[in-house]
């Protein structure tokens, strides 16, 4: 399995299992990210951690379920990304729209920070 979706309290996690998040397993990728968007889940952590390179491909499936998320009012968060992975995004100024952060913990905390702020600005 190339990647693993957990559903937990106010996100869905998706772990990368393998070390190239490339054209051949993006559409995988870009599948799991769309059956989680079309639930009704709006917050997405996927943690790249295990990933060592990325292609275009991969950074496509990455823009997509930021889309995904920010249509539907959510986070999308990145984390686990190694020195040859940021320096893409870098490169590709995609750190300018993307949240990153270095830890998983550190995910977790902004998406449950946006969640609190979402619900202060339209308290229903």
């Amino acid at each position: 399995m190339n990647f693993t979706v957990d559903n937990k309290e106010k996100h869905y996690l998706v772990t990368c299992n393998i070390e190239n998040l490339n054209s051949v397993v993006s559409p995988e990728l870009k599948s799991e990210l769309l059956v989680i968007s079309k639930g009704g889940n709006k917050n997405i952590v996927l943690d790249l951690s295990k990933a060592k390179y990325a292609d275009s491909s991969g950074l496509s499936a990455v823009l997509l379920a930021n889309r995904l998320c920010r249509d539907s009012g959510g986070t999308f968060v990145l984390t686990g990304l190694n020195e040859h992975i940021l320096k893409l995004i870098e490169i590709s100024q995609l750190d300018r729209v993307l949240n990153i952060t270095p830890t998983l913990g550190e995910a977790v905390d902004l998406v449950f920070m946006e969640e609190i702020e979402r619900n202060l600005e339209d308290p229903e």
